[in-house]
């Protein structure tokens, strides 16, 4: 069986460094065998890609990606605190989506992280999930996501 390490790197998916926080928190922390990262947006090289509510300023299909990249960004904070080939299993994902208030397709947003960790992790990469609409984001990002992983 690949690593998930190996797995990565047969998708042509490199982590990106874990982003600086932005406030007084810190991006990952562990508790026994859990893993829960801080929320993560889209953001590469410290930059966000976008900015506004999906529904308005920002496409669903445009908001799914940068879910991917939240995702990216969490994995990344894992990586970071305990290596990715410790990972077991994704526990739980929980996504927020800046949205207009008519806009209600928030589960199709976050299905691009909820693909990306399947995609990796096959499997173990299916996991419980929230979507949420929200009214704002930090720096006024359309999407935002937290998880939580197992680990040996």
């Amino acid at each position: 069986m690949n690593s998930v390490s190996q797995r990565l790197a047969e998708l042509g998916i490199e982590l990106p460094s874990v982003p600086p926080p932005a406030a007084k928190y810190i991006p990952a922390i562990r508790t026994g065998q859990l893993v829960y990262t801080s929320g993560q947006l889209p953001t590469v090289d410290d930059v966000l890609p976008a900015a506004g509510k999906v529904g308005a300023e920002v496409t669903a299909e445009d908001a799914a990606g940068y879910a991917r990249t939240c995702a990216l960004n969490a994995l990344a904070a894992v990586h970071d605190l305990v290596g990715i080939d410790s990972v077991v299993r994704v526990v739980k994902l929980l996504g927020f989506v800046a949205s207009t208030p008519d806009f209600t397709e928030q589960p199709a947003v976050i299905n691009g992280a909820s693909e990306l960790l399947v995609e990796v992790f096959g499997e173990a990469g299916a996991h419980a999930r929230s979507a949420v609409g929200v009214a704002v984001l930090p720096l006024n990002a359309p999407v935002e996501i937290e998880m939580i992983v197992e680990i040996r």
